[in-house]
């Protein structure tokens, strides 16, 4: 009678063989992440560039996009932006060569695409705050609208003619959601 080893819980399940494939690790499972769309992905865009500057220029840390982040043994997530102060990851530490980056976000973002269901999107949320996220931005391009996520619980909707603010974890930062949403005048 063969006797099967249960995997070890510090190690990963392997990524899929394509190394072209978004993908996530749930529940220890390998899960293949659906291409976003081109609008969503201009808005991912969009954010990553005005953080990305914000962060840089005021020396706060790093913004990432689709980068897969190890949350626990079982849970790799791959935000659609994601923020990491240097609190978390010290300025001059390498961004590791490894597929998931062994560090909590401090901001994850999620652009809503129609291959999201809301159960999906508020299962993350729940996941990055067990996690030890800070905030989560949930942006939904069709409503014009961001879900700014201080707890699982306490959310503020923000629309088109409201400002974006990273306050507390970017001070300072502050992105008007008309020029966010430009694009899609109506």
């Amino acid at each position: 009678m063969a006797t099967v080893t249960p995997p070890r819980p510090d190690v990963a399940p392997a990524p899929p063989a394509n190394s072209d494939t978004l993908y996530e690790v749930v529940d220890g499972q390998v899960v293949e992440k659906a291409a976003m769309g081109a609008y969503p992905t201009w808005l991912a865009s969009l954010l990553a560039q005005a953080m990305g500057a914000f962060t840089t220029a005021h020396k706060r840390g790093r913004v990432v996009v689709e980068m897969l982040f190890r949350l626990d043994n079982d849970l790799q997530r791959r935000p659609d932006v994601a923020f990491v102060s240097h609190d978390r990851w010290p300025r001059g530490r390498q961004v590791p060569h490894e597929a998931a980056w062994d560090v909590v976000p401090d901001l994850a973002i999620e652009v809503v695409s129609p291959t999201n269901t809301a159960d999906e999107i508020m299962a993350k949320v729940d996941e990055y705050f067990r996690a030890g996220v800070q905030r989560v931005w949930v942006v939904y391009p069709k409503a014009r609208a961001v879900y700014v996520y201080e707890s699982p619980n306490e959310v503020k909707i923000l629309r088109v003619d409201n400002t974006l603010d990273g306050a507390p974890l970017l001070p300072g930062f502050h992105l008007p959601l008309a020029l966010l949403f430009e694009e899609q005048a109506d």
